[in-house]
């Protein structure tokens, strides 16, 4: 029975997969991945037991900054598809119980946009006060993001003869949270694609809005997140604001709202820093200190914990003395080092292919207080491209099988949105994640074998997961059989004659992660504990027999 306290706060019991659509798969050929190809493997990403996906942007966009920089809010990028295919990717996860979040860019636009370039052209225009200007670039904001890329915070525009603030790229002017037209520009964005299928957003940036309104304004901009929390609940009662919220322990907690009424979800960016010095150290010390610096949150918040994530490994949050001691251990050639304070690399580069050190990391993530997220092919091992410029290495399209681009495309080299890792250990087949594709490295996340696509298909599962010997044969009966065609196997995305299926999963009452693990009639001694009455508590992931997440999950059955 479904624990109805707690089964609409979906988050606290969620698994997070932040994926980029341009370099997930590519239906058509054109060396850019795509929302049709992305709707074609959801049952992947089911199978691995993902009850979240958080889609980096996907908006219209230049593209300096990896679709950061947005020119159009309210569009898909015509590269990845249109809004059609956007709402026929929903449905398919929808179906199979998988809800979506995507970027929500509260900080800057594109210096393509349309306000941007109207206010720029006409000191009348009623989009001038939409920026940040300034006749002389100002001493603060100080910092600068992205050191030896930007050399200050203020660029001149030689149209309007002004400087404009930009806290990011010089192509992504700074938007004036400060004007209320502004605010209600957000709103109206966040209303569009909740009315979509969108389950909440991924607010980026978050601190730099109390920044770029001064120390006077804090309030202000807390406000700002109360407002739109309260429109985000006003227009969907079950969504959800997770937030890039990278501050010191005892700051970041209050972004959480002093009455839950900001961000459900904060990303602990202090827990992972505390994670790898641990790792480094070979003692547990940094990562429980972490934990008891940093405040539990409200009872219907929660923290969001990773291992890797799109940007850099970042250690900003560690003194000096600790993240030299991080970066010599685990970076010590100084090209694989970024912004003097992360490594812009994937994690198994990072440990050298070292499977054991791997499975700690992920282990103690899954068994951290709070919800995982797990960013793309970090589940097979995956590398990166260290002839690709700044946070560029870690996001190379994904592998699929040991076809040419390793299967993310058919297109030609040159049409690639950028080259698959297709040589040295973590290519396809590669010495270092030999033996990790075998196992499927981070999968399943449940005991819930996955099955090879049809013939034909460019994604090779099978060379990546041992299915048991249950999984591989043919239904022995006839009441084996019309259980694997039920509904509740349609319902989880499984092929017919794949695996059998709890008669009791239906579309109606799967509230979280799909229950896929044979059935009383496939028993045999390499099948997993028979499923009584779906639950997910004996889920494991390919750390081994340890289920950290099993009680968690158990209470919503």
């Amino acid at each position: 029975m479904v624990n109805t306290a707690i089964s609409d706060v979906w988050w606290k019991n969620a698994v997070v997969y932040c994926l980029d659509v341009e370099t997930f798969v590519d239906s058509d050929g054109d060396g850019i991945g795509d929302f049709r190809g992305l709707t074609q493997r959801v049952n992947y990403l089911a199978g691995l037991g993902i009850t979240c996906i958080w889609l980096m942007p996907f908006y219209e966009t230049p593209n300096r900054d990896d679709g950061y920089d947005i020119s159009d809010f309210y569009n898909v990028d015509p590269r990845l598809g249109s809004l059609g295919d956007f709402v026929e990717f929903i449905q398919e996860a929808t179906e199979r119980g998988i809800r979506v979040i995507c970027d929500l860019v509260v900080n800057h636009t594109s210096t393509q946009h349309p306000w941007f370039q109207s206010a720029r052209s006409d000191p009348e225009s009623p989009f001038r006060d939409w920026c940040v200007w300034s006749e002389q670039p100002k001493a603060k904001p100080q910092k600068v993001i992205f050191p030896n890329v930007e050399d200050g915070n203020w660029a001149y525009d030689d149209e309007s003869q002004m400087y404009y603030l930009h806290r990011f790229y010089r192509e992504q002017p700074d938007l004036n949270t400060r004007n209320p037209e502004v605010l209600a520009e957000v709103h109206r964005t966040m209303g569009f694609w909740l009315k979509l299928g969108e389950s909440g957003f991924r607010v980026d940036a978050v601190p730099y809005l109390i920044e770029q309104l001064g120390a006077e304004d804090e309030r202000y901009a807390h406000e700002l997140l109360e407002n739109m929390r309260t429109f985000l609940q006003r227009r969907s009662g079950d969504a959800i604001l997770l937030g890039e919220v990278n501050l010191e322990p005892d700051l970041t907690p209050l972004y959480f709202g002093e009455d839950c009424d900001e961000l459900t979800m904060v990303s602990n960016f202090y827990a992972n820093a505390s994670m790898y010095l641990a790792l480094v150290r070979g003692s547990r010390g940094p990562l429980v200190d972490a934990l008891h610096k940093l405040s539990t949150p409200p009872r219907d918040c929660q923290w969001a914990n990773f291992v890797r994530n799109h940007d850099e490994a970042n250690f900003s949050r560690l003194t000096d003395d600790e993240r030299e001691e991080v970066l010599d251990a685990l970076a010590p050639d100084h090209d694989t080092r970024i912004y003097g304070r992360g490594i812009r690399r994937r994690l198994p580069p990072i440990l050298d292919g070292d499977q054991t050190r791997m499975r700690l990391l992920y282990s103690l993530m899954f068994t951290l207080p709070g919800t995982p997220m797990i960013y793309y092919g970090e589940e097979i091992g995956m590398g990166d491209d260290l002839s690709l410029p700044e946070r560029l290495p870690m996001r190379t399209p994904m592998q699929w099988s040991g076809r040419p681009h390793a299967g993310f495309s058919t297109g030609k080299p040159r049409d690639l949105v950028r080259p698959a890792v297709h040589e040295g250990p973590f290519a396809p087949g590669g010495a270092a994640c030999a033996g990790s594709r075998r196992a499927g490295v981070l999968g399943p996340l449940r005991r819930s074998p996955l099955r090879a696509p049809p013939a034909g298909s460019s994604v090779d599962v099978a060379a990546r997961v041992r299915l048991p010997v249950a999984a591989r044969r043919a239904p022995r009966s006839r009441h084996e059989r019309g259980l694997m065609a039920s509904p509740g196997a349609r319902a989880v995305g499984r092929p017919v004659g794949s695996v059998g299926v709890c008669p009791k999963v239906t579309p109606s009452s799967v509230p979280h992660a799909r229950c896929a693990r044979p059935s009383a009639v496939q028993r045999s001694p390499t099948s997993p504990p028979r499923c009584r009455k779906f639950c997910g508590s004996d889920r494991v992931g390919w750390w081994g027999s340890v289920s950290p997440r099993s009680s968690r999950v158990a209470s919503t059955c």
